[in-house]
């Protein structure tokens, strides 16, 4: 970690579609060094597709819903005290929340079997909104690791 001072935040302009700032951070996390403008047409193409098959709900309030279900409100981190590692539980700052959600469904997207990256990502999406899929397992999994090992909650400073 840098010692001479906290990195700016950089200026993120929303997207053109629907204006928000929130898709434009989650369209950035969908491509691995490509196109921002094929990671675009990905994330709106599977956004029609929630509209879909979501039961006449519009698809970037599913989109939102997912993303708000699969933050985590707490992590581990590891603290060394006195030589020994532990894995000290402390919530999430909110910036923090998003960036790992909007991860966490993308792989979970990755991971998926369908065929074209749009059906995995809607896919994602509607089971992340109903509570299930990859990305809640994953969100579940370190909330389960945070509460192990809340006895070293006092070595969080």
């Amino acid at each position: 970690m840098g010692r001479k001072r906290q990195a700016r935040k950089r200026e993120i302009h929303p997207d053109p579609k629907f204006g928000d700032i929130v898709v434009t951070k989650f369209v950035n996390t969908i491509f691995r060094n490509g196109k921002k403008s094929t990671g675009e047409s990905i994330f709106y193409k599977a956004i029609d597709i929630c509209t879909e098959k979501g039961g006449g709900e519009d698809g970037l309030k599913i989109f939102k819903k997912a993303l708000e279900n699969v933050k985590p409100v707490l992590e581990v981190k590891s603290r060394r005290v006195g030589g020994a590692t532990y894995q000290v539980p402390v919530e999430v700052k909110p910036d923090r929340r998003q960036s790992l959600a909007s991860r966490w469904i993308t792989d979970a997207a990755h991971a998926r079997s369908e065929t074209a990256m749009e059906l995995r990502l809607a896919g994602e999406f509607l089971e992340a909104a109903a509570g299930r899929g990859g990305a809640m397992k994953k969100r579940e999994d370190v909330h389960k690791m945070a509460e192990a090992n809340k006895a070293f909650a006092h070595f969080r400073w």
